[in-house]
C-alpha cells in the first residue's frame, strides 16, 4: 500500500461519502458495519505485524459470501470510489501512527473518527427522543474498539505474543486498553464529547480509557515495526541417505554426488 502524502485529509463530506456507500450496502447486506466499526478495523491493520493485503482483510470486514448471487457494490464506480476514500484514510492514519507526537491535541496524531451517539440523541427534539424507547446506546468510541478487536481476533497469528516477555506485555498492556473501550460506559457523564458547552454523555474515566487505547495504538504500531514480520519456519524435505542413489539422476551413491 503505497502512502501518497500529497492527497488531502478526509474531508466531513469524503465521510458522508463514505456513510452512503455503507448505507447503500446494508440495504443488501444486513452485516454491512457502520464507519466508526471500519475505522477501528483499519486501526487494527494498520498496526498489525504483517500488512494484510485488501484483498484478504475486506471479504473479511464486510463479511462477503462466496455463494451469495448478490453483487455487494451496486457497481464498478461505487466501489472504486469507496477504495479510494479508503486508501485516502488508511494512509492518513498510517502517516499519523508513525508521527512521534506528545500529545493527542497535537494536529499531526492520530484522531478516530468516532461518533458520540449519545450526544446526538440528547440532541434531538425529544419526540424523536422518545421513538427511540429504550433502545441500547452504544458508548463513546466502543464500535471503534470492537471494530479493532474484529481485526485481531479474525488474524490470531499475526497478533500472537512475540517469544521476548518485555515485547509480549507490551503487546497484552497495550490490547488491554483497546479491550476496556469495548465496554459500556457506566460511569457518570460529566464531559461533553466535541462541545464544550454540550449535553456531558462520557465519564471522565471513559474520555482517559479512551485516550488510553490511542495511544496503545502508538506502542502497538512500534512494537510491530521494530520486530517485524514473523519468521517463517522452512520445512526441508526429506534428504536421501548417505548411500542412497543421489536425485540429481548420476546414477552415483549421494554421498560420492551432491553429498559431498
Amino acid at each position: 500500500m503505497t502512502l501518497d502524502v500529497n492527497l488531502p485529509a478526509l474531508s466531513a463530506a469524503d465521510f458522508d461519502a463514505l456513510d452512503t456507500v455503507l448505507d447503500d450496502l446494508r440495504s443488501r447486506f444486513d452485516e454491512t458495519p457502520q464507519w466508526e466499526f471500519c475505522e477501528g478495523f483499519m486501526a487494527a491493520l494498520v498496526c498489525c505485524r504483517r500488512e494484510i493485503p485488501a484483498t484478504e482483510y475486506f471479504s473479511v470486514l464486510l463479511d462477503l459470501e462466496d455463494d451469495s448471487d448478490t453483487p455487494l457494490f451496486a457497481d464498478d464506480a461505487q466501489f472504486q470510489r469507496f477504495f479510494a476514500l479508503w486508501m485516502r484514510r488508511f494512509n492518513e492514519v498510517k502517516a499519523a501512527l508513525d508521527v512521534d507526537v506528545q500529545a493527542l491535541d497535537d494536529e499531526r496524531a492520530y484522531q478516530p473518527e468516532v461518533m458520540d451517539l449519545r450526544g446526538a440523541i440528547a440532541a434531538l427534539p425529544e419526540a424523536q427522543r422518545a421513538e427511540m424507547g429504550d433502545a441500547p446506546i452504544t458508548s463513546f468510541g466502543q464500535i471503534w474498539a470492537i471494530g479493532f478487536m474484529y481485526a485481531v481476533e479474525n488474524w490470531p497469528d499475526d497478533w500472537a505474543p512475540p517469544r521476548d516477555k518485555e515485547a509480549a506485555k507490551v503487546l497484552d498492556a497495550a490490547l488491554e486498553c483497546v479491550v476496556a473501550v469495548t465496554e459500556d460506559d457506566t460511569g457518570t457523564p460529566t464531559v461533553a464529547a466535541f462541545e464544550e458547552d454540550g449535553v456531558p454523555t462520557i465519564s471522565e474515566q471513559r474520555l482517559n480509557d479512551f485516550a488510553d487505547a490511542v495511544w496503545a495504538i502508538y506502542d502497538l504500531r512500534e512494537l510491530w515495526r521494530n520486530m517485524g514480520p514473523r519468521v517463517q519456519p522452512v520445512h526441508v524435505g526429506n534428504k536421501p541417505g548417505r548411500n542412497d542413489p543421489c536425485t540429481c539422476g548420476s546414477g552415483k551413491k549421494f554421498k560420492k554426488c551432491c553429498g559431498v
